[in-house]
């Protein structure tokens, strides 16, 4: 399976690979390399929480994809250079996600 995500990744050809493509692969990846799928892991699940149409009415599946952003940027090294953005991109998006439910 990590050989099948490694070959997605590749040939997808971009930089971050988004969607639900993206989701496995870096869930996958993260698993045996979290330093170095960590950070777009947490930035495609933040993405998928804020802008697909999938969990556009799920409050609840919106709020897990954030709080796995969180896990998943807070578990980063400190060292990581991307840990920093990941993780407050991550909290920030999962703060406006709390804000609007008590808003309702």
């Amino acid at each position: 399976m990590v050989v099948l995500a490694r070959v997605r990744l590749l040939s997808a050809n971009r930089r971050v690979v988004r969607g639900a493509e993206g989701l496995w692969i870096y869930r996958l990846l993260t698993q045996v390399e979290p330093e170095a799928y960590g950070s777009k892991l947490a930035y495609v699940l933040v993405e998928e929480a804020s802008a697909s149409p999938l969990v556009r009415e799920l409050p609840a599946q919106r709020l897990a994809l954030l709080d796995e952003a969180v896990t998943v940027a807070t578990a980063l090294d400190t060292a990581n250079p991307y840990r920093a953005k990941v993780l407050a991109r991550a909290l920030a998006a999962r703060r406006r996600e709390l804000d609007g439910r008590s808003a309702a």
